[in-house]
C-alpha cells in the first residue's frame, strides 16, 4: 500500500511498502518546493527478460537524485501497480531497464501507459528499456528500434548533435568528449526518423561496439550513425532515451546526474 508521508525535517524521507505492491515513496525534506510545484515521478524497473544486477542500485540512486532535484518518486516492479487511476498521479514514467514488457504487463496495463501517455505524459527509458520490445507494437514504434548486441563497459568519444547542443540534457559539456558506459547496438539507426531528435552519437571507431558473447551471436555493430540518446514528441506526449544506465558507473557522474534530470524534466514539459 502507498501511503504519502507528511513533511518532515529530514533531508530525504523513505518508506518502503511491501504488502502487495512493491512501492517506494521517496519525497525530498525542507528543501522541496511546496506541493503545487513539486511533480511526481514513477520508475518502474520490471523485467521480462534479463535481469541487470544493478537495478536496485540504480532505482536508489534515481530516487535520491531526482528527489534533490525537487521531484517525488515512487518505486515499482509490480505490473498490477500499473492502473489508469494510479499512472494518473505522475508526469513521468523512468523505465530503469524494463525489458521485454510484453512479457510482464497484460494488454490492459500496456494499454493504461500508452492512455496515459497520450494525455501529455513522458516516458524516460533507459539503457535495456529498448530490449525485446518488438512485441510491443505502440512502444517500439514510439521509441524507433529495438535490440541487437552491446558493448563491454567501454570509454568511446561522445559526439552532441550540433542541432540540438542547446537541449539541457547535453548542454554544457563541448561538442565532443570521452565517456564510459556499456554502449547498446540498436537493430537500426534513429537518425533521421520522422520527429526524433538525436541528442548525442557515439563514434564506433573508438571503442569495440560489439562484445565478445554477441559476436558469436550474430552481433551487429551499428555503423557510422550511431545514436546513443535522442527525444521525441509523438502521440500526444514526450519520449525520452538514452543508453546510459547498464549500471550505475555510466550514470553517476556529473554529466550522467544532469544527462538525466534533463531527460526527466524535459519529458514532464518543462
Amino acid at each position: 500500500m502507498n501511503q504519502r508521508l507528511a513533511s518532515r525535517p529530514l533531508a530525504l524521507v523513505i518508506t518502503l511498502a511491501v504488502a502487495g505492491s512493491c512501492i517506494a515513496w521517496i519525497t525530498a525534506g525542507q528543501n522541496t518546493p511546496n506541493s503545487e510545484q513539486v511533480k511526481r515521478i514513477l520508475v518502474f524497473s520490471g523485467t521480462g527478460w534479463f535481469r541487470h544486477p544493478e537495478i536496485p542500485k540504480t532505482n536508489g540512486w534515481l530516487a535520491r537524485t531526482l528527489a534533490e532535484a525537487g521531484y517525488s518518486v515512487d518505486i515499482s516492479e509490480t505490473a498490477k501497480d500499473i492502473t489508469p487511476g494510479r499512472l494518473d498521479e505522475y508526469q513521468v514514467l523512468v523505465m530503469n531497464n524494463a525489458n521485454a514488457l510484453i512479457d510482464l504487463l497484460d494488454e490492459k496495463e500496456r494499454l493504461a501507459i500508452e492512455a496515459w501517455y497520450k494525455k501529455g505524459r513522458g516516458v524516460v527509458a533507459l539503457h535495456a528499456a529498448l530490449v525485446h520490445q518488438t512485441n510491443w507494437k505502440w512502444f517500439t514504434e514510439l521509441a524507433g528500434c529495438d535490440f541487437n548486441s552491446d558493448s563491454d563497459f567501454l570509454k568511446a568519444k561522445v559526439v552532441i548533435d550540433p542541432n540540438n547542443k542547446e537541449h539541457p540534457a547535453v548542454a554544457g559539456f563541448g561538442p565532443e568528449f570521452s565517456y564510459s558506459a556499456d554502449w547498446t547496438n540498436h537493430d537500426r539507426s534513429v537518425g533521421g526518423l520522422p520527429g526524433i531528435k538525436v541528442l548525442f552519437r557515439v563514434d564506433e571507431s573508438t571503442f569495440e561496439p560489439v562484445r565478445d558473447y554477441f559476436k558469436t551471436r550474430g552481433g551487429k555493430a551499428i555503423g557510422k550513425d550511431h545514436p546513443a540518446a535522442w527525444i521525441r514528441e509523438h502521440g500526444g506526449g514526450r519520449f525520452f532515451y538514452t543508453e546510459l544506465g547498464h549500471d550505475l558507473r555510466s550514470l553517476d557522474t556529473k554529466f550522467g546526474r544532469k544527462h538525466v534530470v534533463e531527460g526527466v524534466r524535459w519529458a514532464g514539459g518543462r
